[in-house]
């Protein structure tokens, strides 16, 4: 037998390789892999719903249903103004959309992107008062107009917490029906009205009755649950019932929810299909009709949500509308009128440049020896990026000139302490740039300074303090720094980020003193200082 040279064997192995990376090549090329998707292949009997988090009570019952006709529904959740973001970069991965509000999806890149839209609810964006203020303030069992609100207000009667205008829905819907209440319900709102200098201090009066600002919806649920401190809330009607649930339960007073006469406005929550696969529109108008089937409907009304439309509802759930806190269906609300993308988009600026409350922000920055190197760059651009306008302005997130900025940086202790007004960063950008990280962790310390500073500030501004650090905090105690905060005269919020080895019990407990909470930095820095910037 003649034996046969290793070389003969290479066409062959070539093949073999070459086959085996087609077959690679073929699975590969079926999954659509994304950062934000985390991965994803598409399944012809699965719906992939991108959805506000408010429709997470409403999960269970869908698969449930999907499931009666052999099919599955997959839900991603992310804020509204996210998914926004989300469908404009990254729609292919979805075959549907369920958003709180409408008026986002022609605020698209593609406003045409979702079809078959349809609204599965309603729900007012109104005030919830505590209701012995209600009843001090004359509110209760009489119409009340945005105009009377405004008035006790700026008479100081009145303060309230809400989510971020331009970072959550529910803050920018809040904002608009003031906005187009106020300017006097025209018929369309436009540009050159917003140019009112009487609007604008209405607006400027508004937004100064404001206590803590959340970026996120839900968020805000627990951030008021959690104080006994806030006599006020704006948020959807069905989110005011869950926390009047939720305060029932604890034997806490309830709110008052208040429907202004001269203009409410509307989440329409609304379902629609993206056509990246159209043989899913039967299975995706199913879980639609489903949705606004009896059954469906007495699942939404259960969480709060209003399933009836044009009009009044005399026969709703009494237990879940309670009369006792002002809720009445059978009375007719004036919606006010959203205006176009152009004029939400000038509307928000302006609210960003000119109206709202002016924030004092303190950042207490970790320049500890284990900073150096990649950490400190990473600290480094995400602060450059906070402090940026142009840069912060992309996402809505710039400080206006009225605002405060304080930095602190610590090591084994405080090292420096500089200030700078919201529009005048370039100093204290070149002062960090220029830091050289040494030492240990003394965050307590930091902090504890931090609150100094805004202890001995103005009502007039909203106080934060965002506390950063990579590693242990080992100078100063806990203990310090509780003792301390039961000095200061307001509920002052400590968000933390966390980074490189931080211990995240440590920072729980920081952000449990002060009603906050800690963000997760370690995989991408600058995106933890992004959700931040939203709360404050």
């Amino acid at each position: 037998m003649t034996k046969k040279n290793s070389s003969d064997s290479t066409p062959m192995r070539l093949i073999a390789i070459g086959f085996c990376l087609f077959i690679l090549f073929q699975i590969f090329s079926g999954l659509d892999l994304d950062s934000e998707s985390g991965g994803y292949k598409s399944d012809p009997k699965t719906l992939r719903v991108l959805s506000s988090y408010e429709n997470q009570p409403m999960e269970k019952d869908v698969e449930k249903y999907a499931k009666k006709i052999k099919k599955d529904v997959e839900f991603v959740y992310k804020g509204d103004l996210d998914i926004v973001d989300e469908l404009n970069k990254n729609s292919k991965y979805y075959d549907a959309v369920w958003i709180s509000n409408s008026m986002w999806l022609y605020l698209l890149d593609n406003p045409y992107l979702a079809s078959d839209s349809k609204s599965m609810s309603i729900s007012p964006v109104v005030f919830g008062i505590k209701k012995s203020k209600a009843k001090e303030l004359g509110l209760m069992d009489k119409e009340v107009t945005n105009t009377m609100i405004l008035d006790l207000i700026k008479e100081k009667k009145i303060k309230y917490v809400m989510s971020s205008v331009t970072q959550t829905n529910t803050g920018a819907t809040a904002y608009l029906g003031f906005l187009t209440s106020l300017a006097g319900n025209p018929e369309v709102l436009t540009e050159e009205m917003l140019n009112d200098d009487k609007l604008a201090e209405s607006l400027m009066s508004l937004f100064s009755g404001v206590e803590r600002v959340s970026g996120e919806e839900d968020y805000l649920k627990k951030m008021f649950l959690n104080s006994d401190k806030y006599e006020a809330v704006i948020a959807a009607e069905s989110s005011l019932i869950d926390i009047n649930k939720q305060l029932v339960k604890k034997n806490k007073e309830p709110l008052y929810l208040i429907y202004p006469s001269d203009g409410v406005a509307i989440n329409d929550s609304t379902f629609g299909f993206i056509a990246n696969d159209p043989n899913k529109e039967e299975l995706f108008l199913k879980i639609q009709d489903y949705l606004l089937s009896d059954t469906g409907k007495k699942s939404l009304t259960s969480n709060g949500l209003r399933t009836w439309y044009g009009g009044i509802n005399k026969n709703s759930d009494k237990k879940v509308f309670n009369a006792e806190w002002g809720i009445d269906t059978s009375k007719y609300l004036n919606v006010t009128k959203f205006p176009s993308k152009k004029v939400i988009t000038s509307a928000l600026n302006m609210y960003i440049e000119k109206l709202r409350k002016p924030t004092h922000v303190v950042f207490c920055l970790d320049f500890s020896g284990s900073m150096s190197g990649d950490g400190f760059d990473e600290l480094d651009d995400a602060m450059n990026y906070i402090l940026d306008y142009d840069r912060a302005s992309k996402d809505k997130l710039q400080f206006s000139a009225k605002d405060k900025i304080t930095v602190i940086t610590f090591g084994s202790h405080v090292y420096n302490t500089w200030h700078a007004s919201g529009h005048d960063t370039d100093e204290l950008r070149k002062n960090i740039d220029g830091s050289v990280p040494t030492g240990t962790t003394a965050l307590y310390d930091a902090v504890i300074k931090g609150l100094d500073i805004l202890n001995k500030d103005s009502d007039d501004y909203t106080k934060t303090i965002i506390a950063m650090t990579d590693g242990n905090i080992n100078v100063g105690t806990f203990s310090d720094l509780k003792n301390k905060y039961k000095k200061v005269k307001d509920e002052i919020p400590i968000y933390s980020i966390t980074f490189g080895s931080a211990e995240e019990e440590q920072l729980e407990e920081i952000a449990d003193l002060s009603n906050a909470r800690v963000f997760d930095g370690k995989t991408d820095l600058l995106t933890a200082f992004k959700k931040v910037r939203g709360y404050n």
